[in-house]
Order: structure tokens, then sequence, then C-alpha cells
């Protein structure tokens, strides 16, 4: 282990598959081709990102850590793409305590065509994970070195398999002719709450934490009659006969018969120095608590001069490194060394010089960035958007080519209901969406402790970049009156129906809140009531939008900006309804057509209209959490309020038709005055 890695690690068996090929091509001898599969961008950072299981076609892969990445990078001569978002890339470099952090798209290049060997040598490193597998045929429990693997069609991935060569099926009769058949993952795994995985140590657990006595490398069987009832399987021993369920492992007194983390990170091929003495849990390989992605997004805006002039410094200071400091009274020098990498042509040399100065700052230590990381609030990202959105626009309209944000004003409908103030079509904007880390077991919004709990992407204790993908898209924005927000904010805050969620937040956040965290006052997690009003006005919007729009609901989400006034930013009470796209060209425009006054304000009414009336009602309409509830909603369900999981920002939480409008015993609507 040295300075610069903090977990014990074998360099000698580094994932590197293209790699591999070469070395096998030297040999002239017959391998398997590298690629085993492909997934959207966006898929790779929010539901198979490093550290994560992804389910193939006949097994399951691991995404390696960013250190295996950089192979792949260094096959091509140019310096890797980088994404320009310098606002999420600061607050990256702040939760990663990286000062010099980059924001890189995944390694890929698209084809000419279906058979062009363009973007070969680009890809995502994985390693099979896990690597413990169960023939079909005949039961047999054993490690990757026990089967073949097969992957011999350059495009047929979907093909690629490991096979038991010689299955004899599961009578064992040793005269039948052996088969080849197709093995699966073992689906049973040990993680603990600091986000270390493992796999589950099946020898030891049938023989109860002893050796076998009648083999040194005991022949294993998984028998499993009840495939999809939990832990069902039983682990057999065929060379002493000994076997034990696996539902023994389940549950709190499970718990206890499981052996203690090893503290290993299967992503990175590490193991923690010091080891780990957590608790195991006995974990699924397609468990939805086996990974939850870490992630911060932006919409693009335009950069203020003093916002160009910090990117300008860092951008200089990056690329030079250790020769800024050599040469940064040579400004001559430093043009030549940024020539072609970073574009100074057009400063002069004042202005070069102030960049070089301001660029020669010290980067914050690591304390700096801890205490900066202590007082940061995921609401700093939105501030800057909903400033600029606020902003009066020079005609009709404007454009920015270098953040791909292009607004729109609109006038309001006459019969648009007068708590909407403004309206803006937002023709084209671009969304950045970065990966810092992830958590296992408890999901980031319930882990208080983060700094400790967020698992690492890399070896390295300050890694130079992370993985970020890149979205263009349209939308519609809508601000709200703050003076009549802030009247009917204050007025909810003293009723039953708001205790009654506050009470029932604080009983779900007791019972569901990491047991690892220290102590958070429950209410500061607690969103105020006009971001309830808000979330559930969204919400219905998306619904009605996508009927019209040419986007299925799935396909739009929300970005609410809705906080009350404190220290350092202004109240803010809007939401903004947009559809993006990893493709280069964006969306169709169906979305923004709708911002248009007369079609705006029907979607608006519409909306409101069909929020009165839910097929579960009165049920759904009367809804009020009550001890020992701790449901995080009110009057909102699947059949009116809830969104696909990719359009809601929190999971269907904090959602209640009553505050958005009255609903029958219930006076508590902001859009009922009008109406």
């Amino acid at each position: 282990m040295t300075d610069q890695t903090r977990f014990v690690y074998d360099a000698t068996k580094a994932v590197d598959p293209l790699g591999d090929l070469q070395e096998e091509a030297e040999k002239a001898v017959k391998h398997n081709r590298a690629r085993v599969g492909s997934a959207r961008p966006s898929s790779l950072l929010y539901t198979y990102g490093p550290g994560s299981i992804m389910d193939l076609p006949q097994f399951t892969i691991m995404p390696t850590g960013l250190d295996d990445w950089e192979p792949i990078w260094r096959r091509r001569d140019s310096l890797p793409p980088t994404i320009h978002a310098p606002r999420l890339r600061d607050v990256v470099r702040t939760m990663l305590y990286s000062p010099d952090a980059q924001l890189r798209p995944h390694p890929w290049q698209p084809k000419k065509n279906s058979r062009s060997a363009e973007g070969n040598d680009l890809g995502v490193p994985a390693r099979v994970f896990p690597q413990w597998l169960r023939c079909t045929g005949c039961d047999m429990l054993g490690m990757l070195s026990q089967f073949d693997y097969k992957n011999t069609h350059p495009f047929r991935t979907d093909l690629a398999t490991f096979e038991h060569a010689k299955c004899t099926g599961r009578s064992g009769n040793r005269s039948r002719k052996p088969m080849r058949r197709p093995a699966v993952p073992a689906r049973y795994l040990l993680a603990c709450v600091d986000g270390h995985l493992d796999e589950f140590p099946y020898e030891l657990w049938v023989h109860r934490g002893q050796r076998c006595s009648k083999a040194e490398v005991p022949p294993l069987k998984m028998v499993d009659r009840t495939v999809g009832k939990g832990a069902s399987a039983i682990i057999h021993c065929a060379a002493c006969e000994m076997q034990r369920p696996m539902n023994e492992a389940q549950g709190e007194a499970g718990r206890a018969k499981l052996p203690k983390c090893r503290g290993r990170h299967p992503h990175l091929d590490a193991f923690e120095p010091r080891g780990c003495k957590n608790e195991t849990r006995l974990m699924l390989v397609g468990a939805s608590n086996l990974w939850f992605p870490a992630t911060q997004s932006i919409i693009v805006m335009p950069e203020s001069q003093q916002e160009k002039a910090s990117d300008l410094a860092d951008r200089i200071r990056t690329t030079l490194g250790d020769k800024l400091s050599k040469y940064r009274q040579h400004l001559d020098m430093i043009r030549d060394l940024l020539d072609g990498r970073v574009d100074v042509t057009g400063l002069s040399d004042h202005e070069l010089e102030a960049a070089v100065e301001a660029a020669c700052v010290p980067p914050a230590t690591p304390e700096e960035q801890a205490e900066k990381m202590r007082d940061w609030d995921p609401v700093d990202l939105l501030v800057p958007e909903w400033r600029y959105l606020l902003l009066d626009i020079l005609g009709t309209r404007v454009e920015d080519p270098k953040s791909g944000l292009s607004l729109a004003t609109r006038q309001r409908g006459e019969q648009l209901q007068p708590e909407i103030t403004r309206v803006l079509a937002v023709e084209k904007l671009r969304k950045v969406n970065a990966l810092v880390g992830f958590t296992r077991i408890d999901d980031m919004d319930r882990v208080g402790d983060l700094p400790r709990r967020l698992v690492p992407l890399t070896r390295t204790p300050r890694p130079a970049w992370t993985v970020a993908t890149e979205d263009r898209g349209e939308g519609i924005f809508l601000q709200l009156d703050e003076d009549s927000v802030a009247a009917w904010e204050k007025h909810i805050l003293d009723t039953d129906l708001w205790q009654a969620h506050r009470a029932a937040h604080r009983r779900n956040f007791e019972r569901r809140f990491s047991e690892t965290a220290s102590k958070v006052d429950p209410d500061s997690r607690l969103k105020p009531p006009r971001y309830w009003m808000i979330h559930t006005f969204a919400h219905i919007l998306i619904r009605e939008l996508a009927l019209t729009c040419g986007y299925s609901a799935a396909s739009l989400s929300e970005r609410l900006y809705a906080w009350p006034a404190a220290e350092g930013r202004e109240p803010a009470a809007g939401l903004l309804i947009c559809t993006t796209a990893s493709d280069s060209d964006g969306t169709l425009g169906g979305l923004v057509q709708l911002s248009e006054p007369n079609r705006l304000q029907r979607v608006v009414a519409s909306a409101l209209r069909k929020a009165r009336r839910c097929s579960s009602d009165p049920i759904c309409s009367m809804r009020t959490p009550k001890t020992p509830e701790d449901f995080l909603h009110g009057a909102a369900c699947h059949c009116c309020v809830m969104a696909s999981e990719t359009s809601c920002e929190r999971a269907n939480r904090f959602l209640d038709r009553r505050f958005l409008i009255d609903l029958p015993g219930s006076g508590l609507g902001y859009f009922s005055a009008h109406e």
C-alpha cells in the first residue's frame, strides 16, 4: 500500500480487457471477445454504475472502479474528453475532496455502421460478479474457474455464457453421457452498512464454520425448488452429506450466524487495510438496496463574468500543473504551453496575467473542503438556476450557445390562474449529471453520516475525474406569486393536517433512517409546505402534459424550486417540467409548444380539475397519517398524483392534493381562492 492508495490492492490483477486480448493475440491463440453487452449512459449512471450488479442475459457483471477505466482512455491518441459544467464540477470536487477532479463522459464512440470498428477500443471494464455459479442441470455450486466461458459470436454478445461442460443431470447417473449445461449466478451475497460487498461463504456455511471432514475441496450443490420465495435454497455437501438451508441466514437471528465483514470492495478489487468490524447482512443479487447512486445534477446556465474568470483560472491551473509556478512570470511561454489546450488568444497580457495569478492561488485544503461539505446544502445547486430564470429577457428570446440554454417569454393567457405570474418556454437546455459515489443498504437520503458511508469510486484518495452524462432537451418554467405562497404557507404551518404530516415524518425518519448515523433532527429533513404544494402541482401537470405533448409521462421530469427565505438566498416558488435525451440533437419540441398561452391555460385548468377526483376517493382524499402510520403523503395515490420513478425527484414523497385544491372537508388549497 502506497501513499497514493487507501486500500489493499494487488496491481498485478488489474482489470484490463483489451490488454488481455492483446496478450492472447501475441500468443497466437484463440481468444474470446472482451465486449459482453451494452447499456445507455443514463443506465450506467443511475442503475448500473461502478459497484452495482448488472444483469446480462446469461450471467451478471459488476462495472469496476474508475481506476480500471484509465487503461481504456490511455489507448487513445487524444486526451480524454471532458464535460464543461463548472458549477457542478466544483460541487463534485468538494464531495470527492479532490481539487482537480474533472467530469468525463463514458468511454464510447459511435460507429458508422454495425460492422465498422470505430470505438472497439472504448468501453466500460467489468468483472463477473458474483463468481460463484450454479449449474442449471445438476445444481453443482462452484467457482468461476470450474465452468467454461463461451463467447465466440462477434455480434451476439447476448450469447456469452458460462457452461458446466460435464453435467450428468440431477440424478447423478455417471453412466449417462455428460452434456454442456448453462450456469447461472448463485444469488446470495454478504453486505455491510459501510458499502462493503462479498461473496457468500457457501463452504463454511454448510459446514457451520468448519472444514469438510471428507474432502479438501468438497463438491457443493445448491438445491432450490421454490424460486422466488426468498432464501429458500439448501446448500448440500456431496462429500460429507452435510446440508444447511439458506433461510437460517435471514432476519435478525440470521445475522448472528454470519461472519464479520472483511471490508471488501469488489468494484475496486481491494480490501480496507484495517478491515471492517461491521455485522454482515444477507443480500440477494437483484436486491433493490444493493446499490444506491449518489448523484448531483444541474441545468447549465450562462456564466457570469466572475464565473468565466474563475473557470479560466481553473483550466489554466489543471492544464499546466507544476509548470504553472515555474513559468508564471513568462506570459509568452504560458501562451505556448496552453496553445491548443486552453484558448487564451483573445486575452491581453494584463488579462492573462490576472488569470495566471488567480490560477496560482492554492486550492482548498482537505480540512477546508470537509468544513465546506458539512455546511453544503443541495439547494445551493438550484439557487443559480432560479436566479437566472427570474432575469428579464431583452426582447422575446435569448440563446446562449456555450451553455446550450435557449429561453423564450410567453404571455399569460387571460384565463390562466393568477397565482402563476411568469411563464418561460425553455426551448433548449443542457442537463449534466455526475456520479460521486454510492451507498448500500440505506439510500443516500436516509444517511446522515454521508462522508463515511459514501463508497468511493477509486482506490486513490483524490480521484482525477468522475463519470458524468450530458443530456439535452426542452421544458416549461412556471413561477408562482411569492407573496401569496408565503401567506398560504404561514397559514398551513398552523393546521392540524400539517402537524399530522410532521409527526408522520418524524416516525418515518426514526424507523427508516440509517442506524449508523449520528443524531439528526427530523425536522431538518422535512420539506416545507410550499414544496408539498409545488411538488403535487408538478405531478398533475406531468400527467396532463403527457396526454398531448407526444412524450410519455415517464419521459417528463420535474425540477422544483421551492424554499423559504434563508441566509444567503431569497425565497423561491416555481417549477420546471422538462424532458431530456442523451442524443446530441435533444428532443423534438412537443413540450415547448404547450407553453403557448391558450394551450397552457387549458392544460393547467384540466390538470387542476382532474385532481379534484380520484378513483380511490373518498379514501384517498381523506388520507391523513395517524399513529403508528408513517407514510409521507396525504391525499395522493397512484390513481391521481403519483408519478413514475424517472419523473419524481423525491420517490413520490411529500405529496397532498389538499395543499393544491380544496377537497371535501378541506379548505387548504392554494389554487382554490381563484376558483
